[in-house]
């Protein structure tokens, strides 16, 4: 019997690949990898996510899978569905996170409701950048994902959230990235904790 791998994966809701959400992402995934623990980074960016129609055929069905829309979207919920531990990740648009990640949300969730509660027990963390300020709205917005799914949420010695605006500014922002470092640590020692 072969040892399973604990598997994390980060949806980058920003439309700009390789940017200030993307560097949050990989430090925290940093100290996961260091754990052992496979991680993956799955980018919006560039890729067709439309929201939820509310059609209700995911709860019919009950396989796991979006039915109101086939694009991108079924992709990242059956990634989310396989990994151990999610970080779902966006910069702030309006006080909130982006509308590719609010639809991953809103259909994500909807489809785990009615398949059985699939992230039931699920560590998640969420990850924002932010400009100036909305940060804590879109960390809320990711929490209550969380929260409704039963799932548990990984902290960190801060909020996890990163200043930033032009490509590659967070990296400056040594708190923001203490706090990556810090949240990464807390996901693998709660999935080493799971695996017990």
């Amino acid at each position: 019997m072969t040892e399973h791998r604990m598997r994390v994966v980060a949806v980058n809701g920003s439309p700009r690949r390789e940017a200030n959400t993307s560097l949050l992402v990989q430090a925290a995934f940093e100290p996961m990898r260091q754990a052992g623990i496979e991680c993956e980074e799955i980018a919006l960016a560039g890729q067709t996510v439309g929201g939820c129609i509310a059609c209700g055929v995911c709860r019919k069905a009950a396989d796991r899978r979006c039915h109101g829309r086939d694009d991108f979207g079924n992709e990242v919920i059956a990634a989310l569905d396989a990994a151990d531990g999610m970080v779902l990740a966006s910069p702030v648009y309006f006080a909130d996170v982006t509308s590719e990640l609010k639809a991953v949300i809103d259909r994500a969730g909807y489809v785990a409701r009615g398949n059985e509660g699939m992230f039931v027990r699920k560590p998640g963390a969420a990850v924002v950048v932010q400009r100036r300020a909305g940060a804590m709205h879109a960390l809320d917005t990711i929490n209550h994902f969380f929260l409704i799914n039963q799932m548990f949420v990984v902290g960190s010695s801060y909020w996890s959230f990163g200043m930033g605006a032009a490509r590659g500014e967070v990296a400056e922002d040594e708190e923001g990235m203490k706090t990556m470092q810090v949240l990464g640590e807390n996901m693998a020692w709660l999935l080493a904790k799971l695996a017990q």
